[in-house]
């Protein structure tokens, strides 16, 4: 049980970190849906929810397979240096499991996953690094991560939720050149996942597909679906 735990958790891990200048574009508060399909297991529904919390916003996902369930949470100041505050996780299997979380202190040194996600979604779109392009983070247990990544290209995506273009950036670990993650990140919402793969051994082994956006009220009558 501790092993399958722990493999668990590691899938939710991955699956979760899972979004002009990137630097101008200013965070809109949105819930989004995806279908998320991954070899082995029964296809599932990952919600992710970016919210404001008078100067700080707040970055929720959460996602559940059969027996097995995790959540992320974090909150952090959107400004040109983001500034990662607080952030929360956990990981259930068969409803055994574990509560993380990371207080200010730590976070100063280096962004907790969900606050690293919307900085490389604003990376992406800026394309402003000397390759290879570098970004660190910490994960659930405070431990220091590393990722490389570079921007492939920008294309229409035809999705369940609509037509959009994306921002296509390639993510590798340092130490595993055979994993790598391609996801697509709307260029003009920081933060807004549209797509994932992850890749393994040359084969892909899971895909994340937005299914639904919903932006709130205020956000209406500038919604950025391309058509």
């Amino acid at each position: 049980m501790p092993e399958l735990q722990h493999r668990c958790a590691a899938l939710f891990l991955l699956l979760l970190l899972a979004a002009g200048s990137a630097l101008a574009a200013q965070p809109r508060p949105f819930d989004a849906r995806y279908r998320l399909e991954v070899a082995g297991w029964p296809s599932t529904t990952v919600e992710h929810r970016l919210s404001r919390d008078g100067t700080h916003w707040q970055s929720d996902m959460r996602a559940a397979i059969a027996v097995a369930r995790g959540h992320e949470r974090s909150r952090f100041i959107a400004s040109a240096d983001l500034r990662a505050l607080h952030y929360t996780s956990g990981y259930r299997l068969l409803g055994i499991g574990k509560d993380y979380e990371l207080d200010a202190e730590t976070l100063a040194r280096l962004p907790d996953r969900q606050t690293a996600l919307f900085s490389l979604s604003r990376r992406a779109v800026a394309d402003d690094c000397a390759s290879p392009c570098r970004l660190r983070y910490l994960d659930h247990r405070g431990r220091e991560e590393r990722i490389n990544y570079r921007r492939l290209d920008r294309r229409m995506l035809e999705l369940p939720a609509g037509r959009f273009e994306a921002v296509r950036v390639e993510v590798t670990e340092p130490d595993a050149p055979d994993r790598r993650m391609v996801f697509s990140f709307h260029p003009g919402v920081p933060g807004l996942l549209l797509a994932m793969e992850y890749h393994r051994d040359g084969k892909r082994k899971s895909r994340l597909t937005l299914t639904d956006l919903t932006f709130s009220s205020a956000e209406l009558a500038s919604s950025p679906k391309a058509n």
